[in-house]
């Protein structure tokens, strides 16, 4: 663990009043131990299986965030116990996430993942496909679950000014969906080698890996 990036990007976050989720995924029990032992509380994982084998065997204080692509027959699997899902990319997928809650009197949060990135292998919606979620959630009477924000990945691409457009663009749908009864409070945009573009767009949540665990 990188104990010195970890304590200064903390700060930066602090000031900037940004939520850190450290990204565990692949990473031994025992390093996400000694970062609990610092203080954290926030982890991501990205596959089901991996997340549900740590959860069994770390501190139930864990707020977790689910940051994958989540299929919906692995939904139950997670409900119990995960703090918001970043990745919601259907309606189906919502759907399922509620019927699962209710099932356990739960109210679960989750982020709508949108495509901004100019690669083809990232989820989430499009502006249409954005739009008709949000629509068929305000017309439903789903109770037990709550969208909370937007969550979005920049092309991996060099090109800062590129990633600063994504960013910028995630950020102005923030503003424009938002409305009194549907607050998007949380914007989950930015990770280890975008985080400070992300931030300065308005991001108020990172998903931070590498930079405190070492490379995987």
């Amino acid at each position: 663990m990188n104990t010195e990036a970890y304590k200064n990007l903390v700060e930066e976050c602090k000031s900037k009043n940004v939520t850190l989720v450290a990204v565990s995924k692949t990473k031994p029990v025992e390093d996400m131990l000694t970062l609990y032992n610092s203080g954290h509380r926030d982890f991501g994982e990205n596959y089901v299986q991996e997340l549900i084998e740590k959860e069994k065997q770390l501190p139930k204080d864990i707020r977790w965030h689910f940051i994958g692509h989540l299929q919906t027959n692995k939904v139950k699997q997670i409900i119990s116990f995960v703090h918001l899902i970043h990745g919601v990319d259907s309606f189906k997928l919502l759907k399922e996430i509620n019927k699962q809650s209710e099932k356990i009197n739960k109210v679960t949060n989750c982020l709508l993942q949108v495509h901004t990135a100019q690669e083809e292998t990232k989820f989430g919606l499009d502006d249409e496909e954005l739009n008709e979620v949000i629509q068929e959630f305000n017309n439903s009477t789903m109770k037990h679950v709550n969208v909370d924000g937007l969550m979005g990945m920049a092309s991996f691409t060099n090109d800062e000014t590129q990633v600063r457009k994504e960013f910028n663009y995630l950020k102005s749908l923030q503003t424009k969906l938002s409305t009194v009864n549907f607050p998007l409070s949380i914007l989950s945009m930015g990770m280890t080698a975008d985080y400070k573009i992300a931030i300065e767009a308005g991001s108020t949540m990172i998903r931070v890996g590498s930079l405190i665990f070492g490379s995987r």
